[in-house]
């Protein structure tokens, strides 16, 4: 098996922690990188870690191992104290995108910060996003995750200051080409700002949100 690298300087050098996609990855890389980790004391985020992935684990490392299923994700050590104030929102056009959004808190949650989570406010319902639209006025920064057409993160960078980040998911029917459409919609946004991740990178989406808060969070 290649040698395994690990970038624990990262949070030194970036302000983000050291993560593994684990979707790539066979369960004998990932505990090799969970001995790592533990022998170097370095707490640990793994995304895309599937149920069968995570099943054949040794039971040591499920037992080290906070897993979220429907995240699909894990942590391994505890997480910091969370801020006081949410100051990111994560908004969803439906629930189906709720996977992707549990990733993002989650990163979110790794690395400190506090988020509120407002899902199922999809266009095609647009009263429901027009309850939410106070609060989510007063965030710093908004991430938009929807499928479909994936209007939601125009329509909201149409009526808040915050810049809004926009994660397309492969939610969606035929044409929708697994997150295509949504994809190319972000990017051909008219809202002024709008910064699209890759489809379904919620991980990403976090990572972005949180360089974004800690300029201003150090002042």
């Amino acid at each position: 098996m290649t040698d395994i690298i690990m970038d624990f300087q990262r949070t030194a050098r970036c302000g983000i922690s050291e993560a593994v996609l684990c979707e790539y990855k066979d369960s004998d890389q990932i505990a090799a990188i969970l001995a790592m980790a533990r022998q170097q004391q370095q707490r640990l985020l793994l995304t895309r870690l599937s149920p069968e992935t995570y099943q054949q684990l040794d039971e040591q490392d499920q037992h080290q191992l906070n897993w979220f299923p429907t995240a699909q994700c894990a942590i391994l050590g505890e997480n910091p104290p969370l801020t006081a104030e949410a100051v990111i929102g994560v908004i969803s056009g439906g629930a189906s995108d709720r996977r992707v959004c549990e990733e993002i808190q989650l990163t979110l949650n790794f690395h400190g910060i506090s988020c509120q989570l407002h899902q199922d406010l999809g266009v095609a319902g647009l009263w429901r996003l027009q309850q939410h639209l106070a609060q989510l006025q007063r965030y710093k920064i908004i991430i938009a995750v929807a499928g479909m057409e994936a209007a939601l993160p125009t329509v909201v960078a149409g009526l808040v200051r915050a810049p809004v980040i926009a994660v397309p998911t492969s939610v969606g029917y035929g044409i929708s080409a697994g997150g295509q459409v949504a994809l190319n919609a972000c990017l051909a946004s008219c809202a002024g700002g709008v910064m699209t991740m890759n489809i379904d990178n919620g991980y990403g989406a976090a990572t972005a949100a949180i360089r974004i808060y800690q300029q201003f969070a150090a002042t």
